[in-house]
């Protein structure tokens, strides 16, 4: 059985991007909710947080710097530019899991119920490498969002993404499922799939999410759906066999067709209708412009997985970390 220490150190991950009306708000809650984990004995004292700049345009960096200078448990890195909220949250993993036994990620917003890492620590002790933060209900999201949110798992389970229901990036990792995420080098990142692929001891725990405390949503309904489709195209082929299952179909509706049209013929009957073939025409015209435009999607991801281009680069870092900028620590 892997042993764990008595008292792991734990290194909260939190992306930031233009987050300077709420980071002054939600700071001190960090803090304060790891003040109390350490109280209780579930983490060591050495614990820390590490809030990473992903490129922000405000002052978001210039407050975590100020952060770390009058509070040792504040810790940042600052990512060279914008690459976007899972790379931000993949750079936190990747350049705190030689520094800690376990992670915990977690927004920035307020929005996530920090009592809930009470229980994912305890889950921790008990055997689970990997705790996912559940949604318990979306009694705060409006009847839009909800149905939008609901529809984007399921369609995500259907399309052949393992995806757990209602869990965003809230969650606990050990270090040695930080180790063995290490070895997947996907450029096109969907952490929320990605995870479970991964395996070792899993549960969950579930919490009510909260109002953002300031600022914006930085996930509108348009990132929320090409978050969707980079985790179908990054996680599953089943879009690619259902174009071959539909071409199959058309294929066989196309034969009938013109068996009948032979038939028709033969028998003495003219066969009329001009604009019935205008339309056929134009119907499969569309549908193979859209299977193309998929298959496109796919051989662009291929495209730039070959690149192996990192996925992130750290152009800063506050006292602490390690003294040279970070790079994806890729082969």
């Amino acid at each position: 059985m892997n042993s764990r220490p008595a008292l792991p150190v734990l290194y909260m991950v939190i992306p930031c991007y233009n987050e300077e009306d709420v980071l002054p708000i939600t700071a001190p809650l960090f803090r304060e909710k790891l003040e109390s984990l350490a109280r209780q004995q579930l983490i060591h004292p050495d614990s820390r947080i590490l809030l990473v700049n992903d490129g922000s345009r405000d002052r978001t960096w210039e407050i975590i710097r100020d952060l770390s200078e009058k509070d040792l448990h504040f810790q940042g890195i600052s990512q060279s530019r914008n690459r976007g909220h899972q790379n931000a949250v993949l750079a936190g993993l990747m350049e705190s899991r030689k520094l800690c036994d376990v992670t915990i990620s977690i927004d920035c917003d307020g929005q996530d119920d920090l009592n809930a890492m009470d229980e994912m620590l305890k889950a921790y002790h008990e055997g689970s490498d990997v705790v996912y933060g559940v949604r318990s209900s979306r009694k705060t999201d409006s009847l839009f969002k909800r149905m939008t949110a609901q529809s984007f798992y399921r369609f995500m389970r259907r399309m052949g993404a393992e995806v757990v229901y209602n869990h965003a990036d809230y969650r606990l990792l050990s270090s040695r499922v930080l180790s063995a995420f290490a070895d997947f080098h996907e450029v096109n990142l969907f952490l929320r799939g990605l995870v479970p692929l991964i395996g070792f001891r899993s549960t969950s725990v579930y919490y009510e999410r909260r109002e953002r405390l300031a600022g914006e949503s930085h996930y509108p309904l348009k990132r929320m759906i090409g978050l969707a489709f980079d985790g179908i195209t990054s996680l599953s082929v089943k879009p690619i066999r259902m174009i071959t299952y539909t071409g199959l179909i058309i294929s066989v509706i196309s034969f009938i067709g013109i068996i009948w049209a032979v038939v028709t013929a033969l028998m003495g009957s003219a066969v009329e209708g001009w604009a019935s073939i205008a339309c056929v025409v134009c119907f499969m015209g569309g549908i193979q412009s859209m299977f193309m435009g998929i298959i496109g999607e796919y051989i662009g991801k291929i495209y730039l997985e070959t690149k192996g281009r990192p996925r992130y680069i750290i152009s800063e870092h506050t006292s602490g970390m390690p003294d040279s900028p970070g790079t994806d620590p890729r082969p």
